[in-house]
């Protein structure tokens, strides 16, 4: 696997981390109140769904003849627009203007509205909290497997699954002490990365956008997570004082 491989396996990785926990907060919450077991069978069911649309979106993109610059450039537009969107949240909550997502806080919203719930809306709730987070995941492993062998990225994303489980199910808590901020910033930003390389390689052709190749590929990174930080700064920072509209 070349520098490009290992960061998009990566950025699957801890994306789809990130989408976990927040699924297993809800599974917990759910569980706590339902058991284990009917909770983890509305886990496992939206989990098959989430699959079922891998395997088919596998499929139906084998059979798709496209020129390879456009998918190049469509995809890395999707990358562009779906990390743009975490690349925001994160710079304003690093700048105080958006208040930090609180896992313990939204298990505690989500117990709440289970203590007045039947036990087919508990399941529900269970089912559709892992649906929305795996479907997430799903678009990420689509996106990134222009650059990864399916199986690979994939892989990616089940291990991301499997060490959330092991580490929820050890600590039977809301897991907050994962800085989920810092790693939906720097997820982000491997995300602009990878959407800046392809959109330009897709539309100018790699070797005149980038004619350092894959090497790009970091600094394109720290150059997005330094200016992300750069204007967290900016942005908390008060203006001067007397300072005005044309300052």
């Amino acid at each position: 696997m070349n520098v490009m491989h290992w960061g998009a396996a990566g950025a699957i990785f801890a994306a789809s981390a990130v989408e976990w926990v927040e699924a297993f907060t809800i599974v917990l919450a759910v569980a706590l109140s339902i058991g284990w077991a009917r909770a983890a069978g509305a886990a496992a069911s939206a989990l098959a769904a989430v699959a079922v649309l891998i395997a088919a979106s596998a499929a139906g993109l084998r059979f798709v003849s496209a020129d390879m610059g456009a998918m190049r450039m469509i995809i890395g537009l999707f990358l562009l627009l779906f990390g743009l969107r975490w690349y925001v949240k994160a710079v304003r909550r690093y700048a105080g203007r958006t208040a930090l997502h609180d896992e313990a806080e939204e298990f505690r919203e989500t117990r709440e509205a289970l203590d007045h719930a039947e036990v087919r809306a508990a399941w529900i709730i269970a089912f559709k909290g892992v649906l929305l987070e795996g479907l997430e995941v799903w678009l990420l492993v689509v996106a990134m497997g222009h650059s990864l062998d399916w199986t690979q990225s994939v892989s990616a994303a089940v291990l991301a699954l499997l060490l959330v489980i092991v580490v929820g199910l050890a600590l039977r808590a809301p897991l907050t002490a994962v800085p989920e901020n810092t790693l939906k910033f720097l997820v982000a930003s491997a995300l602009l990365a990878f959407g800046s390389f392809w959109s330009m390689a897709g539309l100018l052709g790699e070797r005149a956008a980038w004619p350092m190749g894959d090497l790009m590929l970091p600094l394109l990174f720290v150059i997005y997570a330094v200016c992300g930080r750069m204007l967290a700064a900016r942005l908390r920072a008060p203006l001067p004082a007397g300072a005005g509209v044309g300052a």
